[in-house]
């Protein structure tokens, strides 16, 4: 069950690292990659206890589906990016994808 939670908490350094690498973008000051590093490793030490029980592919999957699923929302919430709805049905079926992967796998 742990592996699960590492897992979320990978996903979320995914997604947040995103976000830090879209600030960085937008004003780019030699500090702004500080959280970039810090965020991302957050996420891979994360993965990596996720992968002590879970399966490479599974865990691999899962992280980077809820990453970019995440990324897809937050550029959508917080930078304005477009939010048609072909677009959030293709995110909807990674979020299906990797529920099944857990349901399944």
């Amino acid at each position: 069950m742990m592996a699960w939670f590492y897992l979320f908490l990978a996903s979320l350094g995914e997604i947040f690292g995103m976000m830090m690498i879209n600030l960085y973008l937008a004003d780019k000051r030699g500090w702004r990659l500080i959280p970039v590093v810090l965020v991302f490793s957050f996420g891979f030490l994360f993965l990596s206890l996720a992968m002590r029980d879970l399966p490479m592919g599974t865990a691999y999957a899962i992280w980077t589906g809820f990453g970019a699923a995440g990324a897809v929302l937050v550029g959508i919430l917080f930078f304005h990016e477009p939010a048609g709805w072909k677009r959030l049905l293709f995110i909807s079926l990674i979020i299906i994808g990797a529920a099944g992967l857990k349901l399944f796998g």
